[in-house]
């Protein structure tokens, strides 16, 4: 049976507000961010399974920021089990569980802030992140996100991140984010990383405004 955690009392209560507050009582699909399928994540993982040697019911992923993306759906179906997803705004999480119905019991479920979550899986074999990163305009913020990646990550493993890209917009759901080029988000990534694939994605939002997305893949390698 999957754990559903409750919310932890350490995480900052504006943020989790914030959050919660977005997703109660709205369509998941009019929000910016939303896709029906997340292309490009679904291939990214399915390469970084395939080159350490993975199947898809053996590789365990930590989707954070996850919430109510259709993501976990896809894996699911596509034969992934370990599957982790994590994100700070319980009404999220819950939008998913209730589109999963019974399958939501094979997922493990975690709701906290990235930032403040010590009980995040341990050996992870990829981390996927469409929807943090870029909100931590923080410095101090930025180092602890990349200190949890490299306790969570096993050398080898992989770390997927889209931000927004150097065209995107500078905020996004009334909080202030980051814009990234390929040389400043490897920046971020300098000790331990190297960055493998990237590309530049245009989204269009359920409104029709184009977001210019950054979408880096990185190899864990000391």
């Amino acid at each position: 049976m999957a754990q559903r955690f409750a919310a932890d009392k350490k995480a900052p209560m504006d943020i989790r507000q914030h959050w919660q507050t977005v997703y109660e009582g709205r369509d998941v699909s009019t929000v910016s961010w939303f896709q029906p399928h997340l292309t490009s994540s679904l291939t990214e993982i399915a390469w970084a399974v395939a080159a350490q040697g993975l199947k898809p019911e053996g590789a365990r992923i930590l989707d954070v920021g996850g919430g109510a993306s259709t993501l976990v759906d896809d894996l699911l179906e596509l034969g992934y089990r370990g599957i982790t997803v994590l994100d700070v705004a319980q009404s999220a999480l819950a939008v998913s569980q209730r589109r999963l119905g019974d399958r939501a019991n094979s997922v493990q479920w975690i709701c906290d802030d990235l930032l403040f979550c010590d009980r995040l899986p341990e050996k992870v074999h990829l981390w996927h992140d469409r929807a943090v990163f870029h909100f931590l305009c923080d410095p101090e913020m930025r180092a602890r996100y990349v200190d949890l990646v490299r306790k969570t990550l096993a050398v080898g493993s992989h770390l997927i991140v889209f931000s927004f890209g150097p065209d995107g917009p500078q905020r996004c759901s009334g909080l202030p984010a980051m814009r990234y080029s390929r040389e400043a988000l490897a920046s971020v990534f300098d000790e331990g990383f190297v960055m493998v694939r990237d590309q530049l994605e245009t989204h269009r939002t359920p409104a029709g405004v184009d977001q210019q997305f950054l979408l880096a893949h990185f190899l864990r390698t000391e």
